[in-house]
């Protein structure tokens, strides 16, 4: 009984390690990702004079980006249902590394545009792929945890984009420091090409939440039948609205501040670095949180969100010195962060184990989606109106996302 006691304790302690170590490599592929994300917004006002293009143009950049993830996004995820996530996540990590490399080369603004398209194609592996891999890989009274340490990687990569540009342009010209970021890409994918083995590609068991997931509420709903349910598209609307006041507060944060303070780019961008810092301790606490709460993930998710709302519209309403500012940003960027494992816990409830991937890859759209409009549309309101109108813009659009999140609760226990 003493052997078969410290072997069970023995296994315990191997499939602990091996989820951590899962968990680590797919949460530095989703660092890698939102760290390409903000790469390029810091460099906006310098960007305007280099191609002779103004923020609508620039904004046009981004939306490339997004609309060519939106539109193979969801092909990605079924590819990855059907043949595995980890040989798929390596090679976009692969190409989107590459991507930037020419970015920091290219001469011209087409040039910019068309890489841009290159890296949205890469872009689309990594909510499919990362999910799917968690979601095989990791035990599911862990998941939440699980989530929120992946959700963070990927707001620190946010948070340590703009930093890194800022400081590397101090050492370097802006187009060897883009070059080098693009490096970091071909790393993370050679790291997930050599730990290939931790990542498993089937889920492991199910749990209430994959399997009673929506066992039910996928009852008869498969493929295209299962993503145009109602839950699910609900869902959908719920990460576009998150993505759309995201957008605004993370790509032209930096631009706002910049017109309505004067203040240099390296204050607005530590101003910024505030609010992304934040967000992934919001997420971290989230990720506790989440593993705690069984039934109302949507209620949670609505209150975080109307926190952010209050910061943002507090920052346009009084229009504080550059000071208080940053801590607003540091409240909404906690309080956005907490809201994301309760936002995935709540789209796994509603994901059979064999269609994870592909739901995630749908309802991720939304963040496509988001990003196809919101920078075109924040960019046309920094070049002709009050730059405050920004976060007047940012904070209606989180109070609308709220109605978004509960009527998805909603919907979720309704089936």
């Amino acid at each position: 009984m003493a052997v078969t006691a410290e072997a069970r304790g023995t296994a315990r302690t191997a499939e602990r390690r091996g989820s951590a170590r899962a968990v680590a490599v797919v949460s530095s592929a989703h660092f890698t990702s939102h760290f390409y994300l903000l790469l390029l917004p810091p460099l906006f006002p310098l960007l305007r004079e280099v191609y002779g293009v103004g923020y609508t143009e620039l904004g046009f950049a981004i939306s490339v980006f997004s609309i060519v993830t939106a539109c193979t996004q969801v092909p990605v995820g079924f590819a990855v249902d059907r043949f595995g996530a980890r040989r798929i996540l390596a090679a976009g990590l692969l190409l989107e590394g590459a991507a930037f490399v020419a970015i920091g080369l290219a001469p011209f603004y087409g040039a910019l545009v068309a890489l841009m398209a290159v890296a949205g194609l890469a872009n689309s592996v990594y909510h499919p792929a990362d999910y799917s891999l968690l979601n095989a890989s990791v035990n599911p009274r862990r998941m939440g945890r699980a989530f929120s340490f992946h959700t963070s990687a990927g707001m620190l990569g946010n948070a340590v984009a703009p930093v890194t540009m800022v400081s590397l342009m101090a050492l370097v010209d802006w187009r060897v420091a883009l070059t080098l970021c693009g490096g970091v890409g071909i790393a993370v994918g050679l790291l997930v090409v050599f730990n290939g083995r931790v990542l498993k590609e089937r889920p492991g068991g199910g749990d209430g939440a994959g399997a009673t997931a929506s066992g039910a509420a996928a009852a008869g709903a498969t493929g295209i039948r299962l993503l145009l349910s109602a839950p699910i598209l609900l869902g959908t609307l719920f990460f576009f609205g998150m993505s759309v006041s995201g957008y605004g507060i993370q790509t032209f944060s930096v631009s706002a501040l910049h017109l309505l303070h004067d203040a240099p780019i390296v204050e607005a961008t530590t101003v910024l670095s505030a609010y992304l810092f934040a967000s992934p301790v919001g997420v971290l606490a989230g990720g506790w949180v989440a593993d705690r709460i069984r039934r109302r993930h949507d209620a949670f998710a609505a209150l975080c969100i109307v926190m952010v709302a209050v910061c943002i519209g507090a920052v346009a309403a009084l229009r504080p010195p550059l000071a208080v500012v940053a801590g607003f940003f540091v409240v909404a960027g906690f309080f956005s962060g907490m809201v994301a494992p309760s936002r995935d816990m709540l789209i796994r409830s509603m994901s059979p184990p064999g269609d994870i991937a592909k739901v995630f890859g749908f309802v991720s759209t939304g963040f496509n989606f988001g990003g196809i409009v919101a920078p075109v549309i924040f960019g046309f309101l920094l070049d002709r109106s009050d730059p405050g109108i920004l976060f007047w813009a940012v904070a209606l659009v989180s109070l609308a996302t709220v109605f978004t999140v509960l009527t998805t609760g909603k919907a979720r226990r309704r089936r």
